[in-house]
C-alpha cells in the first residue's frame, strides 16, 4: 500500500501471552520477531508486528480449534473489543528495535449462530487473532470501529509510513 518493496520473512521466536496485558503482549512479541529477523538479515530494515484482541478482560490470540473460534465469535455479538498491534522496527546500525503500539476498538453487530456459521463457511479463523479478519468478510460481523482500520488488519499503515518517512524511505507519512 505504501509503494515500498519488501520481502516477507518468517521469524524464529517464541510468542508469549501476558494474560492481563494486551499492549505488553504485542510489544514483547513484535520486539522478539524483529530481533529474530534482523539477526538473520543483517543490514536490512525490519518491520515486525504482533496482534491480539482484548475482550472482556482477556487477551485472545489465535484460536486453537474451530470450536474455540465459533465460541469466541458467538461471544462477541453486540459487544466491543479492542485490537492491539505492536510494531517493532529495526534499521541498519540500530541495536534495539523501536516499538509502537496501536489500539482500535471494534463494535460487533448483534448476530446469532447462523451468522457465525455463514462467516466460518467463508473465512478460515484459525490463523487470525480473535478468530476473524476485518478485511475478509468482516462486514458480516462488525458494525463499526474507532481507530485505524489497517491496525485492525494487523499492521497500522500510519505507524509504518511515519517511521519509513523518518528514515528516508519516502516522503511524509500518512
Amino acid at each position: 500500500m505504501l509503494g515500498v518493496r519488501f520481502s516477507v520473512c518468517q521469524p524464529r521466536s517464541l510468542e508469549t501471552t501476558l494474560r492481563d496485558d494486551p499492549a505488553g503482549t504485542v510489544g514483547v512479541n513484535a520486539r522478539r520477531k524483529a530481533l529474530s529477523v534482523a539477526a538473520a538479515h543483517p543490514g536490512a530494515a525490519v518491520i515486525a508486528a504482533d496482534t491480539v484482541v482484548s475482550f472482556e478482560g482477556r487477551v485472545l490470540g489465535k484460536p486453537n480449534t474451530l470450536a474455540q473460534a465459533r465460541e469466541w465469535l458467538l461471544s462477541y455479538a453486540g459487544k466491543t473489543q479492542t485490537v492491539f498491534t505492536g510494531v517493532a522496527m529495526v534499521f541498519p546500525g540500530a541495536g534495539e528495535p523501536s516499538l509502537r503500539i496501536e489500539a482500535t476498538s471494534l463494535l460487533f453487530k448483534e448476530y446469532d449462530a447462523r451468522t457465525v456459521e455463514a462467516y466460518l463457511a467463508l473465512v478460515n479463523p484459525i490463523d487470525r487473532a480473535g478468530a476473524y479478519d476485518v478485511n475478509e468478510r468482516g462486514d458480516l460481523l462488525i458494525a463499526g470501529r474507532v481507530g485505524s482500520f489497517t491496525n485492525a488488519m494487523g499492521l497500522p499503515r500510519g505507524v509504518v509510513a511515519d517511521w519509513l518517512a523518518a528514515h528516508g524511505f519516502f516522503g511524509e507519512g500518512e
